[in-house]
């Protein structure tokens, strides 16, 4: 993978986690860095789960990526809630 795809792997994953995050019932915690690996780590878990269901881009299953950022966000949000 170059650089220039892998800059656009990130995008679309920061994208991804951006729609996750009116999804899903917590806030990402951060600005776009904080949502690019929201976005990466939620890909991965979507894709563990799912498989590669429905349109990719940039290497990205776009719906196990924004299910999966959006179990991220709401896992994060339960965890920051258990901490107050």
């Amino acid at each position: 993978m170059s650089i220039l795809g892998f800059l656009f792997y990130c995008l679309v994953a920061a994208v991804c986690a951006g729609i996750a995050d009116y999804i899903a019932p917590g806030r990402i915690p951060g600005g776009f860095l904080a949502a690019v690996v929201v976005g990466v780590i939620g890909a991965w878990i979507g894709g563990a789960l799912m498989g590669s269901v429905g349109p990719a881009l940039a290497g990205v299953s776009l719906l196990p990526a924004i299910l999966g950022s959006a179990l991220l966000i709401f896992l994060m949000s339960l965890i920051g809630r258990s901490r107050v």
